[in-house]
């Protein structure tokens, strides 16, 4: 794992930057264990970035191996569906085995079950794990006061979130501080007050979960990245 980075783009140029960052890490994690296991982030920050990957040179798409951080209780096809948004922005673009994608079920009745499944999945760590962060400071579908951030043992677990749809699967902590490499996704004025908090080493993460990525490589607009002290 390395220590923590930071770059700082403009908007007009942030997704394709972005996506040469998680490009060249994804390469990185092929050419030194033969294969990338990677985790998706939802939200809308990184959709123009998985769409910019897609033209992202020597990536070896057949090695790659996807995963979710968190998915809402919704069909695959939902508009609201992690899953859907990262299909059609990605997935169903690049040469990737469909063997080799690991939709999260979070809308099966039986959450607890499904969520023991997918962690049956995980790899014990991730090569990357892509992350957006809310203005509340929340990550995947960890929450500020979410009882998941407690978790220590489990890896993947129902929770029930303070946006609709709230009923959601989550990765856990642990899956954050075992992967390799966690990339943070962040645009706009509006998530800039939790970023310098996050940055800052003052926050918990039970008050802004996204604290727990702070080792990792922050990807950020300019409006994002104004609150953050220079230097």
């Amino acid at each position: 794992m390395t220590s923590r980075q930071v770059h700082v783009f403009e908007p007009a140029t942030y997704a394709r930057s972005a996506a040469g960052v998680l490009a060249q890490l994804m390469i990185r994690a092929t050419q030194e264990r033969g294969a990338c296991t990677i985790a998706l982030a939802g939200g809308a920050t990184p959709i123009p970035v998985y769409r910019e990957l897609i033209r992202a040179e020597r990536i070896p798409w057949g090695l790659v191996h996807v995963y979710f951080g968190d998915e809402r209780a919704v069909p695959m096809d939902h508009a609201e569906s992690n899953y859907r948004a990262a299909h059609e922005a990605l997935l169903a673009r690049v040469p990737i085995p469909s063997s080799q994608i690991f939709r999260m079920d979070a809308a099966r009745p039986d959450r607890d079950s499904a969520a023991d499944d997918y962690a049956a999945l995980l790899p014990d760590r991730l090569d990357v794990l892509v992350l957006g962060v809310g203005p509340d400071g929340h990550t995947a579908s960890l929450f500020p006061g979410s009882k998941a951030l407690l978790e220590l043992d489990r890896t993947v677990v129902p929770v029930v979130g303070p946006k609709p749809p709230p009923e959601r699967l989550t990765i856990t902590p642990p899956v954050i501080t075992r992967a390799r490499e966690v990339v943070v996704l962040a645009t706009g004025a509006g998530k800039a007050p939790v970023i310098a908090r996050a940055l800052s080493g003052s926050a918990d993460p039970a008050d802004l979960p996204i604290v727990l990525a702070r080792h990792g490589t922050w990807v950020l607009d300019t409006a994002a990245a104004s609150q953050v002290p220079r230097g």
